[in-house]
């Protein structure tokens, strides 16, 4: 018996130099963190009752679009306890107006409002949106770099399922002989080290023509590849190799590359340009790495971590041990780069790799340019509130 425990423990060791959460999105500047405490403790944020007078901008937004957002969570809700009734009703109301839908959200929930572990209540907001790439389904001088699918060979360990304190976190990792070792990282992927691209073949989902635009992919989490061959391809978060998120945009700010105020995703896409013999090196600090899945083209928005179809301009990514997923969130922040308030009820509805502690979440702008642009640029102070069911108990 004692010799088991110290295989497992051994074997554990192993995968927490690899822990992550379940999804990939991530701002472009965020903390560093050490390899051996990449699980935080348990108890990162409080919610607080609040009153709903404490909502500032909560009677002025229209909320008829998150509405429609909360519906898609209450398919996967309806089946837990403490929001089948309010999930019932939900879905009973006929003709929705602006009017009947905030009466069902005061009577029927009340405001918490979100703490971080020290007791403040601002955090960060950022932004990620769902990009267009061009591919091809067979590779070619033009489509050279691949999406791959979730290798056969990653190991994937629910914490949860055995320490209920640790839920949402996951390890991964390969098996080297009897031995679980971490999976191969970007740079052992990308260049072959140690058969880490040989671990790939026979997985490529679809070949895209640039390289800066995939890595932006692998933070977005989602997707559309418009195939040489005609029709779009949409594809969304499968995996991840267990590495922590590395910010590139903090790198190259700490290397004299970039003033701060220019490491959004539009400026590090033009040092790209300018610096293509960096490009490579540059990538490859990030050791974390993203396996895609390919999603029905008609679906109405990418998948989020809740399994429901995201909705611009009302879905967040969140922390899940902080904020319950599918549950409504009033998001007090600005607009990117200005002063201007944006205030108004969203979704919990998907995580990220670098969306960590209660205060912190992204903002999902949609599909597109002007998204993207959005996305790029949105790094803004914000609190927020939870809206729980009557009846909860924090």
């Amino acid at each position: 018996m004692k010799n088991q425990i110290s295989l497992f423990s051994v074997t554990l060791l192993l995968l927490l130099l690899n822990a992550c959460t379940t999804a990939p999105i991530a701002p472009l500047i965020t903390p560093e963190k050490s390899p051996l405490a990449v699980i935080p403790p348990p108890a990162i944020a409080t919610l607080k009752a609040a009153d709903w007078s404490a909502l500032t901008g909560w009677t002025d937004d229209d909320i008829m679009p998150a509405w429609d957002a909360f519906l898609r969570s209450c398919t996967v809700l309806i089946n837990r306890p403490l929001w089948q009734e309010t999930c019932t009703q939900a879905v009973s109301i006929q003709q929705p107006d602006s009017v009947t839908l905030r009466q069902f959200f005061e009577s029927r929930f009340v405001p918490h409002q979100v703490l971080n572990a020290d007791g403040g209540n601002d955090g960060l907001i950022t932004g990620y949106y769902e990009p267009l790439l061009k591919g091809s389904r067979k590779s070619s001088g033009r489509y050279r770099y691949p999406l791959y699918a979730t290798p056969d060979e990653l190991l994937i360990v629910d914490l949860g399922e055995v320490y209920p304190e640790l839920k949402n976190m996951r390890l991964r990792g390969r098996l080297q002989g009897r031995k679980v070792v971490p999976y191969y990282s970007r740079a052992e992927i990308e260049n072959g080290i140690d058969k880490g691209t040989a671990a790939l073949q026979g997985r490529e989902l679809v070949w895209v023509e640039d390289a800066v635009e995939l890595f932006f992919l692998h933070i977005q989490g989602s997707g559309r590849v418009e195939l040489e061959s005609g029709g779009v391809m949409r594809i969304g978060y499968a995996e991840q190799n267990g590495h922590p998120y590395k910010s590139i945009g903090r790198l190259l700010v700490e290397r004299g590359e970039l003033a701060l105020e220019k490491a959004s995703m539009q400026g590090i896409k033009a040092w790209g340009q300018n610096n293509l013999n960096k490009l490579n090196e540059l990538l490859q600090q990030n050791p974390s790495y993203v396996f895609f899945r390919e999603l029905p083209a008609d679906l109405p928005g990418p998948l989020g971590a809740l399994g429901v179809p995201l909705t611009a301009g009302r879905s967040l990514a969140v922390d899940p041990r902080a904020i319950p997923q599918g549950a409504p969130v009033f998001l007090a922040t600005t607009w990117p780069n200005s002063g201007r308030q944006l205030q108004r009820l969203m979704v919990a509805q998907d995580t990220g790799g670098a969306i960590k502690g209660g205060v912190r979440a992204d903002f999902f702008w949609g599909f597109g340019p002007e998204a993207g642009d959005q996305a790029g640029k949105m790094k803004q102070s914000g609190r927020m509130w939870v809206l729980m069911p009557n009846g909860y108990t924090p």
